[in-house]
C-alpha cells in the first residue's frame, strides 16, 4: 500500500514554511482511494489558507454555503441574511427565514443603518400560468451605514457571491424602494 500526501501551507510572501507548518495534520482530506493498487491520496491544507477574499481579507464561514445549499436544493428557508463579522474577518449567517415567511418579514429583518448580504427565494407565477422561482442576491448598503462598512461589503461582494453557486438575480440596494416587491417581480421575469 502506498500513500501520497500533498501539503499546502499558507506561506507569507517573504517567509518560508517551517517544518511544523508543513507537517500539520489539521485539514486532512482524503482525495481518492484506489482499491486495486491500494493507493490513498491525501490533501493537507493549512486552516489559515481558507481566506475567501484577498482584497478585503474576509473568509466565508462554511455555514453560509451549507445554509444556501439547503435554501437552493431543499427549499428549507425563504431567505438568509449574512453579516460580516469584522473582528473574526469572515462572513457568517445572521438570520434565516422559514419557508412560510413573507417578503415583508425579509425586509424587516434587514437593519436600517447597517450593511448586509441577503439571499431571497422568490416564488412567482408567469403569464403562461407556470409556477417558477428565482434566487436573488441582495447587497444591502443603506446610505446611513458607516463608510468603512460600505467599503468592506463592496470589496467582499463579488467573491462572496461566487461562493454561492446558483444565484440568478443580483440587486444592489441603498434604500427600501430599490428592493421593493415590485422591483423583485420585474427582475424575476
Amino acid at each position: 500500500m502506498s500513500i501520497t500526501v500533498t501539503i499546502l501551507p499558507r506561506v507569507a510572501p517573504n517567509k518560508k514554511a517551517s517544518s511544523a507548518e508543513s507537517s500539520s495534520s489539521e485539514g486532512l482530506s482524503i482525495l481518492s482511494t484506489n482499491a486495486r493498487s491500494s493507493q490513498v491520496s491525501v490533501l493537507v491544507v493549512d486552516r489559515t489558507a481558507k481566506m475567501a477574499n484577498a482584497a478585503s481579507g474576509m473568509a466565508v464561514h462554511d455555514d453560509c454555503k451549507l445554509k444556501f445549499l439547503e435554501l437552493k436544493a431543499k427549499r428549507t428557508y425563504r431567505f438568509i441574511v449574512f453579516k460580516i463579522e469584522e473582528k473574526q474577518k469572515q462572513v457568517v449567517v445572521e438570520k434565516v427565514g422559514e419557508p412560510a415567511q413573507s417578503y415583508e418579514d425579509f425586509t424587516a429583518s434587514l437593519p436600517a443603518d447597517e450593511c448586509r448580504y441577503a439571499v431571497y427565494d422568490f416564488d412567482f407565477v408567469t403569464e403562461e400560468n407556470c409556477q417558477k422561482s428565482r434566487i436573488f442576491f441582495i447587497a444591502w448598503c443603506p446610505d446611513s451605514s458607516r463608510v468603512r462598512s460600505k467599503m468592506i461589503y463592496a470589496s467582499s461582494k463579488d467573491r462572496f457571491k461566487r461562493e454561492l453557486d446558483g444565484i440568478q438575480v443580483e440587486l444592489q440596494a441603498t434604500d427600501p424602494t430599490e428592493m421593493g416587491l415590485d422591483v423583485i417581480r420585474s427582475r424575476a421575469c
